[in-house]
């Protein structure tokens, strides 16, 4: 199995809690964590912003990884959301087998 945690910017932290309930329910990852308020420095069409925003923390396995993308692509309301996936190098084995027990097969 190859495990990943998928990180995901949003423009609050409602936005963050509806997608992250829906990834969960439809089996796209085991859990989420949302961190409710961060900054964020960017470029956005050729210009340096700020903005608060909240991020979210998913643990899943990167075969699901594309349906996961394309369920948030959905529901995002960013024209182009961070949506990344870092791999789990090493982990407890009981939290990697209930990763496995709970994302769609």
């Amino acid at each position: 199995m190859s495990y990943v945690i998928v990180y995901i910017t949003f423009s609050n932290k409602e936005e963050a809690e509806k997608i992250a309930k829906v990834l969960v329910e439809k089996r796209l990852v085991a859990g989420a964590n949302i961190i409710p308020e961060i900054t964020s420095f960017f470029w956005w069409k050729g210009k340096l912003e700020e903005e608060k925003e909240s991020a979210l923390i998913a643990k899943t396995k990167k075969e699901v990884f594309d349906k996961l993308l394309q369920e948030v692509k959905k529901l995002h309301s960013y024209e182009c959301p961070c949506v990344i996936a870092l791999p789990i190098v090493e982990g407890s084995p009981d939290f990697l087998n209930w990763i496995d027990e709970e994302v769609q097969k």
